[in-house]
């Protein structure tokens, strides 16, 4: 498995331009990483200055992650999305990656869940043609009412039915659905083709700022802090065969650069 880390970890310092992407891209390869994970929402106009210092560095870009929402009403708001996913997989090529993390779609008044579903295959259908053309995997993640459990992902990546949609098993995700991690990587095994790794701690009534279905407060951790079993999904992983990325995705409230830097070291210690 190779160590990857997701730039969401530092949004707070990206969101604030204290630091730019470039700078992210640095962090990561002083602590010894040499795979990031680089999101739509941070960049501007630095993706050939990002492509040019990635090369200088020797390092690689794991996947290119996008927010996309194919839950609307208006044919016309899908159709953008798509269009915006399938710029992403030019994008994402441009980035010299195979991976294009997605999204599903959140909910809406007035839309159910099953024409939610709907919309979802449908243009997920679509954008896999592209994807299969241009040798890009789209990875979906365990995120929101129409794909927060293991068993709705995998039954959108079954009827799509494409080589170009895998799984994105974010590990802590599941967490907030109330699901076993464990348990969910292994309903997701033969299909997961990207992992984000992080760690939530259940803190009862304290103010947090996670809530899970059942209004259970959750809050991001360092790795290895949390209630996550994150050496036994590493495991769980080794046997299954994933020779994949772990990208780590600390979404904790202490300082972030301290957060992602302890969770850098704790994911070394049990990668293999």
């Amino acid at each position: 498995m190779k160590l990857s880390v997701s730039a969401w970890c530092l949004q707070k310092k990206l969101y604030s331009k204290e630091m730019d992407i470039l700078d992210f891209i640095k962090y990561c390869h002083d602590n010894g990483v040499q795979s990031v994970e680089l999101l739509d929402c941070f960049f501007n106009d630095n993706i050939d200055e990002s492509i040019k210092l990635l090369k200088e560095l020797h390092m690689e870009v794991s996947s290119y992650s996008i927010g996309n929402d194919f839950v609307h009403k208006d044919e016309a708001a899908r159709d953008k999305e798509l269009e915006y996913v399938i710029s992403s997989i030019d994008t994402a090529v441009k980035l010299n990656t195979k991976l294009l993390r997605v999204f599903s779609g959140n909910p809406k008044d007035g839309i159910s869940y099953e024409e939610g579903k709907s919309w979802i295959l449908e243009c997920f259908k679509k954008a896999s043609k592209h994807a299969e053309e241009k040798g890009i995997v789209m990875v979906l993640e365990n995120h929101g009412f129409f794909a927060g459990k293991s068993s709705q992902v995998k039954e959108i990546i079954e009827k799509v039915n494409s080589t170009s949609l895998r799984a994105n098993t974010d590990v802590g995700n599941f967490m907030l659905v109330e699901e076993n991690p464990l348990e969910a990587v292994k309903n997701l095994k033969d299909y997961i083709g990207f992992v984000h790794f992080k760690d939530f701690k259940d803190v009862g009534c304290e103010p947090s700022v996670y809530s899970s279905v059942s209004g259970k407060h959750f809050q991001g951790m360092a790795l290895g802090n949390g209630d996550v079993p994150l050496k036994a999904v590493v495991d769980l992983l080794y046997d299954f065969g994933y020779d994949g990325y772990l990208s780590i995705e600390y979404e904790g409230i202490e300082e972030p650069v301290l957060g992602t830097t302890e969770s850098i070291k704790f994911a070394k210690s049990i990668i293999r």
